[in-house]
């Protein structure tokens, strides 16, 4: 049930719904707040549910048999996650868990599946959905098949720059700045290895221009 202050409104994947209908599928939601460190899925569960994010900050993250963390995707208020399981009936294939104190809305896969029948635009924004994450997902295998450890988390870096950069901007501030051990489990390597990539490129950018011009 809806409760003070729940509202989808704020989900850039509903816009195309009439007021009517974003007020229906609020009715229709079941809403759950977490704490930071909760699950809110897991790896492998048969639940089909479709999330969206309507307050905090979540993590899309897989574990290795060693324990390692990968994580694949952070998302913020107005993030969607879920539908893949909803789709093709398959378990989760990934854990997602929150990062901070987090407000969800859930809706039943017949829901979900039956929203994108009746509205083509939100099916048209599911396909564009997939379409990014097939597209990062190859970027990382390319990564992780020809670059070491060193060069990955230099990819992440410009990765993270090229998302925080204003339109048409040659530079970039990250906010809030990423924690060692996040862009370690983005790249697949050590906490260690991300603290020396970033200690040397402090001293690369602390360095006189004359040092920096001579650096091939």
């Amino acid at each position: 049930m809806t409760g003070p202050g729940h509202s989808l409104a704020d989900i850039p994947f509903l816009e195309p719904l009439s007021e009517s209908s974003r007020a229906a599928l609020e009715q229709r939601a079941r809403w759950v707040r977490y704490t930071g460190n909760d699950t809110i899925i897991d790896r492998e569960s048969e639940s089909r549910d479709v999330f969206f994010v309507v307050e905090g900050r979540v993590r899309v993250v897989n574990f290795s048999i060693s324990g390692r963390e990968i994580s694949f995707d952070e998302m913020e208020p107005g993030g969607v996650f879920g539908e893949l399981a909803a789709l093709d009936g398959m378990p989760r294939s990934a854990a997602v868990v929150a990062l901070a104190d987090t407000l969800v809305a859930s809706i039943s896969p017949d829901t979900f599946l039956n929203l994108l029948r009746d509205h083509p635009d939100l099916a048209i924004g599911v396909m564009q959905e997939l379409a990014k994450i097939v597209r990062t997902s190859t970027e990382r295998i390319m990564d992780l098949s020809t670059l070491g450890a060193l060069n990955r988390v230099h990819s992440e870096i410009l990765r993270e720059a090229r998302a925080h950069a204003e339109d048409g901007a040659n530079t970039a501030r990250i906010s809030p700045i990423p924690v060692h051990a996040d862009i370690a489990a983005r790249v697949s390597t050590t906490r260690e290895t991300v603290a020396r990539v970033l200690s040397d490129l402090t001293c690369l950018t602390s360095a006189p221009t004359e040092q920096i011009s001579g650096i091939t």
